[in-house]
């Protein structure tokens, strides 16, 4: 009988070095299986996710700021 091991490994991506450990064990997809999650703090999601109307908007918000003119009316 085989036995599969699991081994959880936290790595710092934001570091050339843990980046360099992620992109050598993406290169052995048959045994390694990466998943990515968001970071958390007390159990709240620290990106928020828009629609595409509330990003339109949004931009079109800050390009009347800057310009004045209301792109939307255009």
């Amino acid at each position: 009988m085989i036995r599969i091991m699991t081994v959880t490994v936290h790595i710092d991506i934001s570091t050339p070095e843990g980046r360099e450990l992620v992109h050598d064990l993406e290169k052995h997809k048959s045994v390694v299986m990466i998943e990515d999650s968001l970071p958390e703090t007390e159990g709240e999601i620290l990106q928020k996710t828009y629609s595409v109307e509330q990003a339109f908007n949004n931009l079109y918000d800050k390009l009347q700021a800057h310009y004045g003119v209301d792109l939307r009316e255009l």
